[in-house]
């Protein structure tokens, strides 16, 4: 926008300047022209009222510029000059105004007692434009000067007009990846300030429908308590022990995963968490590494050795390498190597799991799908995880033929 507009003012101007520009230097030209000939006209006339007198000499001496007077006798007094047909056209008795080759002549008629004199002045080109290059310059630097002010200011305008819109993009940029305390700060034109103001109304909308949401989710989750509470009692009462202990299993199980929606729930809405991806990684690999070591698998681990923090929490980023190192077990032969590495990145961090295994379809991404008999969800997880951190997951052949999933977690 700011090119654009420095584009459409530049243009704007140069129009207007040389409207304006090229009139002036013509009249700049002519006025000079007019004022050398209007010299040239006054020594001559002052010669002129010499002539028949016999301060004729001393008169064409006096004068500062080539003088030439023919008398009418035929004689020359003065430079040297040929007796061209404008000369013969003043001898007639008329003034006259005439080409020359190098510049101009004036001849102005004058009588005498022997007949009629013409005075001939001399006006070169270079004192026609003497002044005149000058003052072009003058004017172009002028019109180049009011260009470049122009541009100048068309990008001072059009900056107040693109930096409210540059934040405006950042603050939903940031809402788009899971930050909802980002807020636009109205400036700019009305029209902008308008903008932010609504966009900051929609995120704050956002905010208290997804925190409605979740409480909505965590009271539901209570009052499933109850009827739980009815099963662990029924459970109870049952006669065989057996039956009452693996119903009574059940209900505990149901209740774990109904207190993790309300944790998870109630962890949601309090915000985005972090933690530090080398920590979480290189514990959850060497939690992994038994079962390696046991089906004889060759793991390589490569991780920073300080710590990447990234704006997701530690529980699901655990969840997250789980779920890809538990694909690589549960879908590839024992004894397959396998590769972990996790990579800083100028936007977070990218972890990286790849094995030598036969690899899977990138449609095991869409979520239920699964080409092994699981429920496809593991994936699913990750992607909406990295997705939540505002980054994403990508699937691809690892150089050993096998699967390599690639995500990308963004800096807190």
């Amino acid at each position: 926008m700011r090119r654009w507009l420095a584009l459409l003012v530049a243009a704007t101007t140069s129009l207007v300047l040389i409207a304006l520009l090229v009139p002036m230097a013509l009249l700049i030209r002519a006025v000079a022209e007019n004022g050398a000939m209007s010299r040239a006209t006054t020594a001559a006339e002052s010669v002129a009222v010499a002539v028949g007198t016999d301060e004729l000499a001393v008169a064409v001496e006096q004068v500062s510029r080539p003088v030439t007077v023919f008398l009418p006798g035929g004689g020359l007094l003065g430079a040297k000059a040929a007796r061209s047909d404008a000369v013969r056209l003043a001898a007639t008795g008329r003034s006259v105004t005439a080409e020359a080759p190098g510049g101009r002549e004036v001849l102005v008629s004058a009588q005498s007692p022997e007949g009629t004199a013409v005075i001939r002045v001399f006006v070169a080109d270079a004192e026609l434009m003497r002044g005149v290059r000058e003052a072009w310059l003058a004017l172009l630097l002028l019109g180049l000067g009011l260009v470049v002010l122009g541009i100048v200011l068309a990008d001072r305008l059009a900056l107040a007009v693109t930096r409210p819109v540059d934040g405006l993009a950042r603050v939903s940029h940031r809402l788009a990846g899971g930050d909802l305390s980002a807020r636009a700060e109205p400036g700019g034109p009305p029209e902008v300030r308008s903008v932010a103001l609504a966009l900051n109304h929609l995120a704050a909308r956002i905010d208290e429908l997804l925190v409605a949401e979740r409480e909505s989710v965590a009271d539901l989750s209570h009052r499933l308590r109850t009827p739980l509470t009815g099963l662990r009692l029924d459970a109870e009462s049952l006669r065989d022990p057996e039956e009452a202990a693996r119903v009574q299993a059940r209900v505990d199980a149901l209740e774990r995963a109904v207190s993790s929606v309300i944790t998870e729930a109630r962890r949601r809405s309090a915000g985005r968490e972090s933690c530090d991806a080398a920590a979480v990684v290189r514990e959850r690999v060497r939690f992994w590494s038994v079962l390696a070591e046991d089906q004889g698998r060759e793991v390589t681990v490569a991780l920073p050795d300080g710590p990447l923090p990234v704006a997701v929490g530690a529980e699901e980023l655990a969840a997250v390498v789980d779920a890809l190192l538990g694909n690589v077990f549960a879908h590839t032969p024992e004894g397959v190597s396998m590769a972990v590495r996790l990579q800083p990145r100028p936007t977070g961090a990218l972890l990286t799991v790849a094995d030598a295994g036969p690899g899977f379809e990138p449609a095991l991404l869409e979520r239920g799908n699964s080409g092994g008999g699981s429920t496809g969800l593991g994936l699913d997880i990750a992607r909406r995880t990295a997705e939540s951190s505002g980054g994403d997951l990508t699937v691809s052949r690892s150089p050993d033929g096998g699967a390599r999933v690639e995500v990308l977690l963004s800096r807190p």
